[in-house]
Parts: C-alpha cells; sequence; structure tokens
C-alpha cells in the first residue's frame, strides 16, 4: 500500500540531506502513519484505515462517519 493518509491525504516529500559541508543529498520525509480499525456506527462494521495522526485527531473532533463523509472516503 501507499504512504498516505487515507484521511489528510498526507504523503511523502522530498528534501536534501544536509551535512556540515553543506554537501545534499536527496531523502524522503515520510508521514507518522498507522493502521486503526475503528468501529462505524453508521455501516455497523469495522473499518480499517492508514491514518496520520492529524487524521486520528480529526476522527476524534468529528467522529468516525462524519469524518469520512466529509472527506469522501471509499
Amino acid at each position: 500500500m501507499s504512504k498516505i493518509c487515507q484521511i489528510t491525504k498526507k504523503g511523502v516529500m522530498s528534501g536534501n540531506n544536509v551535512s556540515h559541508a553543506k554537501n545534499r543529498t536527496r531523502r524522503k520525509f515520510e508521514p507518522n502513519l498507522h493502521n486503526h480499525r475503528l468501529w462505524s456506527e453508521v455501516q455497523k462494521k469495522w473499518i480499517t484505515l492508514k491514518l496520520s495522526n492529524k487524521g486520528l485527531r480529526i476522527i476524534d473532533k468529528y467522529g468516525l462517519d462524519a469524518a469520512i463523509e466529509k472527506y469522501n472516503i471509499n
């Protein structure tokens, strides 16, 4: 699976490692993703999502079903 949050759509970013001598080499910044199994009251089933910490906070704020509807999750 790709490294993208299913709520916030955060993904991998690229940048540089910069040494003390200012040598630059390419690197990746990966989002802090976790697989979570959450209960949906509307669908009456468990839903597994790959979420970033920000995505978890959005679900805590709005609730799972409202967040799924607002952010157009399958």
